[in-house]
């Protein structure tokens, strides 16, 4: 079909020359469909059954269009959506070549179709818009073209009033050459020019490829960042996240100088500056809540960074592996120095490694057991019971509220094993939920104004259930010396077991990860720098002296989890985590902190991952020794070599997701599901409002960025797994409880992150030097 026609070219220039034409071109009527080559399940799934395709300019960014397909309902439809808190209407994509757009197949000779990449997908996704014989080849062929001129306006950055056929030819999707294949594929591939970066295959960060055109040289501007010291300079190209366009645009067209800087010598003050001719664009503190996201495929740096109230996102592409590498290394330096107040070169070059190698993604961890994990996929797809419900956005907030108590805030939930139960303290009472199946949770009971042995009330500040679900644990705060049992059945406190007169219990676990599946009576506590076991059957104090130690250093633990075997991972305020066969004894193994202090720690039922919270991040670690004389034990059983320590992941969100959510990140103690013979396959943890899911498997394979998210309209005060489930996901609003199927929460969009009202364009916060 030859779509350059002398008539069809008239037509163009008349819309397209319109600036006040929102909308250049429209396709009445079709259907969206997803296609997964190769997928079990189906490979083709609908969408929309009834949908519009809309050629869009982007409101207030020339030069960008935007493809979006808009679902059609009916009224009956219509009607059933009013009461849903959001809904999936529409689908928006940067036009780009990245889409790799083209004409499709159609299912018959009367129909045709447009095929592109879903660019959040798998590589071989695509989305396909077929649509009905009523549109015909005329509608077609200008669609078709409009979606190649706006490719040439985004690509160069001017209008394509003027465009000839020949130069909207490089927008024309080829397949890729066959493995082997030389001499003729590569001259079929558009020009790139040589000073081009390499091509941003992570989706975070768009491409932008630019044509340099004739300027009037400028007078230089010296940067008010010129005379600072230096920790790292290199040349790269700059991006900021615009919210209208839904993608990273170019901030400058050339290459800058990307600089770590230090803005008073010795304070362990260092920024972050992006600067050109015209002088400083940006100069970013560097702290912790920059949400930093490094990826080794596109020599990328993204960032977050709040800007009088609204999170932007920034991008930097590096020319060179070499020039990624020696940023990313003073990067680390500069926020290790900031948290620490200390130089760099104070600490060993093993733990300057261990700090770098946190930032490294995309890497593949050690077995990973992909055959495997890809059959559990495939059978995860053929079982119908792991579809969500139809339905099932009605039934995740169908919550169960806990009596109003005047000022009070759910505060803390533990999840029983025993009875389908979840507690849920709020304020001096205790509310009872039942697991009533589908996806619900009702209140059941409310343990009212809980008070010590000796009448005096208190509000828990941790607890734990104990002995089979029959005994919950409470700590006092105005009482650290002290635990309290509390009788489930009764509903109140039986007994004040003190632990010892000089030692407080700041944190408490179970003896092992099942324990309270079991008659065990021990538990396990920790001050702020010793451990110990308490048994409540001993009189006088419960500390058991011969499983007690402490340490000299000013260690801060933060948290204490156990294995299935009683091992034990505890954090520290410092950032640090130590791994210990048993009490009593020094740790086997001891991580370096990275600076952040922990403020949740879990681990797997067999000890091989932990998963660490940060306010900012999460941490993953592997404890499998890979190397050395202990290759194949655990780092509870056995010390790292001092050249091999494990290298830590960092689970963080997408820049370009938290400037949608347009808050600071605060996360909540991540959790693994757990259950006795259930293996390990998803972490959940909150911030703010949201719900965040990370697939296990997916992280464990180098896709740190696989979670899905779930918005409330309150905030999020704790989440965990239904105790042996994997799918059900039990939440604590502050003021409501309710139950979600894992499968309900949504890949990440700006629809399900943040009403459109609340987004703020990226332009007003590019020129913020300070």
């Amino acid at each position: 079909m030859n779509i350059f026609r002398s008539w069809l070219i008239k037509v163009i220039g008349k819309v397209w020359q319109d600036p006040n034409a929102a909308e250049v071109v429209k396709i009445e009527s079709g259907q969206l469909y997803l296609v997964r080559p190769g997928n079990v399940r189906s490979s083709r799934e609908c969408i929309y059954n009834e949908a519009i395709a809309t050629i869009r300019r982007v409101p207030s960014l020339e030069h960008n269009f935007q493809l979006v397909v808009t679902r059609v309902y009916d009224d009956g439809d219509q009607e059933l959506l009013e009461d849903e808190d959001e809904t999936d209407e529409e689908k928006v994509f940067l036009i780009s070549e990245e889409l790799e757009f083209r004409p499709g197949p159609g299912e018959t000779p009367q129909e045709a179709s447009f095929v592109w990449r879903d660019l959040d997908g798998d590589v071989d996704e695509l989305y396909e818009f077929l649509m009905r014989e009523e549109t015909n080849e005329p509608t077609r062929a200008f669609f078709e073209t409009c979606m190649y001129r706006a490719m040439y306006e985004r690509k160069h950055r001017t209008s394509a009033d003027n465009v000839r056929d020949s130069e909207l030819e490089q927008f024309f999707w080829r397949p890729p050459a066959p493995k082997g294949a030389k001499g003729k594929a590569a001259s079929n591939k558009a020009h790139v020019p040589d000073n081009a970066p390499a091509v941003m295959d992570d989706p975070s960060v768009a491409q932008q490829s630019t044509i340099s055109t004739p300027k009037k040289a400028k007078a230089k501007t010296v940067p008010q960042s010129a005379d600072l010291p230096k920790l790292a300079e290199e040349q790269a190209y700059f991006f900021v996240w615009d919210l209208d366009a839904d993608g990273f645009v170019s901030v400058h067209d050339e290459l800058l100088d990307a600089k770590i800087v230090e803005r008073t010598s010795g304070d362990y003050n260092h920024w972050l500056v992006a600067t050109c001719d015209e002088g400083d664009l940006i100069m970013h503190k560097i702290a912790s809540d920059m949400n930093p996201r490094w990826s080794p495929k596109t020599h990328s740096l993204t960032w977050n960074y709040n800007v009088e109230g609204t999170y932007g996102s920034w991008a930097l592409q590096f020319t060179a592996k070499e020039a990624y590498d020696n940023f990313k290394v003073a990067f680390a330096r500069a926020s290790w120095e900031m948290l620490h107040c200390t130089p760099w070169t104070k600490i060993k070059a093993d733990e300057q490694a261990y700090v770098v190698s946190s930032a490294t993604e995309d890497v593949e961890m050690r077995d990973a057991e992909d055959e495997e994990e890809d059959e559990e996929e495939v059978l995860s797809e053929l079982d119908p019971d792991e579809e969500p419900s139809e339905d099932g956005e009605e039934e995740d907030e169908a919550g169960s509220i806990l009596p109003t108590l005047s000022g009070e805030r759910n505060s803390r939930l533990t999840i029983g094993y025993k009875g389908d139960r979840s507690y849920v303290v709020r304020g001096n009472n205790i509310g009872v939920f039942s697991h009533s199946g589908d996806n619900q949770v009702k209140y059941f009971a409310t343990i009212s104004k809980i008070t010590t042995t000796k009448g005096k009330e208190f509000k828990p500040r941790e607890v734990m259930l104990h002995d089979q679900d029959s005994k919950m644990i409470l700590m006092n705060p105005a009482d650290p010396h002290s635990l309290y049992n509390m009788d489930i059945e009764r509903g109140k406190v039986v007994e004040e077991w003190k632990v010892h007169d000089d030692i407080t219990v700041d944190h408490m676990a179970p003896d092992n990860k099942f324990a309270q599946t079991t008659r065990e009576q021990t538990l396990i506590g920790a001050s702020h720098n010793a451990l110990f076991r308490i048994d409540p059957r001993i009189s006088g104090s419960k500390m058991v002296d011969s499983q007690y130690k402490q340490y000299v250093s000013k260690n801060k633990f933060s948290g204490v989890a156990t294995t299935a075997t009683g091992k034990l991972a505890v954090a520290s305020q410092k950032g640090d985590i130590r791994l210990f066969d048993c009490i009593g004894k020094n740790a086997k193994t001891a991580l370096p902190p990275l600076g952040d202090p922990i403020v949740g720690i879990d681990v797997t039922a067999n000890g091989r991952w932990i998963v660490a919270t940060t306010k900012n991040y999460l941490l993953l670690i592997d404890t499998l020794i890979g190397e050395g004389r202990y290759t194949g034990s655990l780092g509870f059983d056995r010390s790292f070599p001092a050249d091999a320590k494990p290298m830590p992941r960092r689970l963080t969100l997408r820049a370009e997701h938290v400037a949608y959510m347009n808050h600071d990140i605060n996360f909540s103690p991540a959790r693994f599901n757990q259950g006795e013979g259930q293996e390990e396959n998803a972490i959940v943890t909150s911030t703010g409002k949201y719900v965040i899911a990370w697939d296990f498997k997916k992280v464990k394979k180098g896709q740190l960025d696989k979670y899905e998210i779930k918005k409330y309209e309150d905030n999020v005060v704790q989440d965990n797994f239904k105790f042996g489930d994997d799918k059900e996901i039990i939440v604590a609003l502050e003021n409501n409880v309710l139950a979600i199927n894992k499968k309900n929460l949504k890949r990440p969009t700006r629809t399900s992150l943040a009403p459109i009202t609340s987004l703020q364009s990226g332009s007003s916060i590019v020129n913020s030097p300070y």
